[in-house]
């Protein structure tokens, strides 16, 4: 799971900036991103936690 977080966070390495910056709504992007390459198969409140986790 870490490896497609990663993944996603590279390709968008604007709103990355973005939610340091304030923006929050920018962590279901990246939630719904990493669903698709786990194709449905994460748990997405486990998600949220791990994407915070890369993110600060």
């Amino acid at each position: 799971m870490d490896a497609f977080i990663e993944e996603v966070l590279n390709k968008y390495p604007q709103q990355v900036e973005a939610y340091k910056k304030g923006k929050k709504g920018v962590l279901g992007l990246f939630v719904g991103d990493v669903m698709k390459l786990a194709k449905g198969r994460a748990d997405a409140k486990k998600l949220n936690e791990l994407i915070l986790e890369k993110l600060k």
